[in-house]
């Protein structure tokens, strides 16, 4: 592999709960004269996951609701500086509150992460499946903060048809040496290419990923193979 392309898909119009992906998807690529192949990878911001699912609540902007809604997406509160909140989610992401997200929504809701994302990857890979007929993978995304280091990026919450690791142990590097640590988060590094032609203020919520080599499509999960459990953690 030498080369990718990443484009994003435009025509995405608001989602609310119930609205089909696939088809929102398959009508943005006929209107904008684009396609789908097999090997595509196709990547979907959670928001509007999580808002075609109803996982859209009622908000009033109150510090109790606030701090209510957070206890009620969290499996554990790690740490408290003011209105923030570093939680693990019933997923097991460490996140800043818990994925609540303000934006993008209308006044007086809040969303709320999907229930499962890697579920929701495989379902959305179904139906592109049996509608274009084309092998893609699918990636959900979501931006998280990184500890240790200012500024945010892309991440995958769930997946499909991609393998989610890239276990590199046991290969040679350029110089021979013996690789005995290094697995690569490839569905990561996908969900930030994406991201930099997903623009927020343009709504255009879905990339297209081309050029991936074949041998980074199988069976993958975020939840089973990217979330290091709190055991193999040094500060949990």
């Amino acid at each position: 592999m030498s080369e990718i392309r990443v484009r994003a898909l435009p025509g995405i119009g608001e989602i609310t709960e119930g609205t089909s992906l696939v088809d929102v998807i398959v009508d943005a690529l006929e209107r904008s004269g684009q396609n789908l192949i097999d090997g595509d990878v196709v990547v979907v911001t959670s928001k509007v996951v999580s808002k075609s699912e109803g996982r859209v609540v009622t908000f009033d902007g109150t510090d109790e609701a606030r701090e209510q809604l957070i206890e009620s997406e969290s499996r554990r509160i790690l740490r408290r500086r003011g209105p923030l909140r570093i939680t693990e989610t019933h997923h097991g992401f460490v996140n800043a509150n818990a994925g609540i997200d303000l934006s993008n929504t209308a006044e007086g809701t809040a969303v709320l992460l999907p229930r499962d994302p890697d579920r929701s990857a495989r379902r959305l890979r179904a139906d592109l499946r049996r509608r274009l007929g084309v092998e893609v993978g699918v990636v959900i995304t979501d931006t998280f903060g990184r500890a240790w280091r200012h500024g945010v990026v892309d991440v995958a919450l769930g997946a499909a048809g991609v393998v989610s690791i890239l276990d590199l142990r046991g290969t040679r590097d350029g110089n021979g040496r013996l690789l005995e640590v290094t697995e690569v988060a490839l569905v990561d590094e996908i969900a930030a290419a994406a991201n930099l032609v997903l623009a927020k203020s343009a709504r255009t919520p879905v990339a297209i990923l081309s050029g991936l080599d074949e041998s980074y499509f199988g069976e993958g999960s975020v939840a089973r193979d990217v979330v290091r459990p709190p055991s193999g953690d040094l500060f949990r």
